[in-house]
């Protein structure tokens, strides 16, 4: 389109306008506004974070790696005493060595996002968020495996703040030198993701946007999906009000998983909430298990993982769902499983 003229002057007939020629211009500029305000009322999100519909084909964040021939799929390090808490560094140690070692999944010069629980305003001895001891031993792994970048990111249901402290995943992180991003309104943008229930949404960008994503959730019981670890910790990519996904949350689990695909899951079960999930409150509510899982498979993690709480995969749809959809696998035994105690 051409430049306008600086200073434009109008013409005989701009000079001048007729009657007629006046409605028309107001017919025109109310057809306008008129959609304009429909436009509005459909995109405003009054909860939560409300951003305008992105366009454009469904995106997809796919972080994974190809997999190398003969290589794990899964392992569990395990202490064999559970009569008190175990150091959780050792254990994440040997899940990830076993795994290949994390120069496996990062390279140097990576920026890695690492993606914990911290959803609730909850103390680590409540296993309401993921331990702060197996975050802090997933960043100083990534550094050691050449991490331009480590950031440590999740989208609270509490206020954030306390969450972050609380969890005492804000110290630990923060003292290894990752940076600790909170959500906030301009850290999202709406994504179209054209799932069965998640069309378009609220995303926090953080956690969509690095070379690499470590999923880092707490295993435990959940009074709406049953059983939350891997595959659930995606709610917290979501901003916009979370809680209408109950309605569908086997769905929007699968939905999440879809969009979400990590580079590797390291599941906390140092210590389990075995039931009054997702954000407990009671210590008599968790069990010591002293044990840490690593995958580059989201859904066998979590079909593994839920025996934890006494919970069988079969009972958890959204497990079916994933695997219909090809994101991984419930069926154990034709994975590569390595166990270490």
């Amino acid at each position: 389109m051409a430049d306008a003229p600086d200073n434009p002057k109008p013409g005989p007939r701009d000079a001048s306008v007729t009657r007629r020629e006046a409605l028309e211009r107001l017919a025109k500029t109310g057809l306008v506004l008129g959609a304009g305000a429909v436009a509005t009322k459909v995109l405003y999100d009054g909860g939560g974070f409300g951003f305008a519909a992105a366009q454009g084909a469904r995106q997809v964040r796919d972080y994974t790696l190809k997999p190398a021939i003969g290589s794990v799929d899964m392992a569990v390090a395990r202490e064999g005493q559970v009569l008190s808490l175990a150091p959780a560094k050792p254990l994440v140690a040997k899940a990830v060595e076993a795994m290949g070692g994390m120069g496996r999944f990062v390279s140097r010069g990576d920026v890695v996002v690492i993606k914990p629980n911290i959803g609730w305003d909850r103390m680590p001895l409540h296993a309401a968020n993921t331990s702060p001891d197996v975050v802090a031993a997933v960043v100083e792994l990534a550094w050691e495996a050449g991490a331009k970048r480590v950031v440590v990111a999740d989208g609270s249901c509490n206020d954030p703040h306390r969450c972050f402290q609380r969890s005492g995943i804000w110290k630990r992180a923060h003292a290894l030198g990752a940076e600790v991003v909170l959500p906030a309104e301009h850290r999202f943008r709406t994504m179209r993701l054209k799932g069965e229930v998640l069309d378009e949404w609220p995303i926090f960008t953080t956690l969509v946007e690095a070379d690499k994503v470590i999923n880092v959730p707490v295993a435990k019981h959940h009074n709406l999906a049953k059983f939350t670890a891997a595959m659930k910790n995606w709610y917290g990519v979501l901003g916009g009000r979370r809680n209408r996904l109950h309605q569908s949350i086997d769905l929007s689990i699968a939905d999440l998983a879809t969009f979400m695909r990590p580079t590797l899951t390291v599941i906390d079960a140092m210590r389990v909430l075995i039931r009054n999930g997702p954000q407990g409150g009671n210590i008599d509510d968790t069990r010591i298990m002293n044990t840490v899982l690593a995958s580059v498979d989201q859904v066998a993690a979590d079909a593994y993982a839920c025996t934890f709480i006494g919970q069988k995969a079969e009972n958890l749809p959204y497990l079916a769902m994933a695997e219909e959809r090809g994101i991984g696998t419930t069926k154990l035994q034709n994975l590569i499983v390595r166990e270490v105690s």
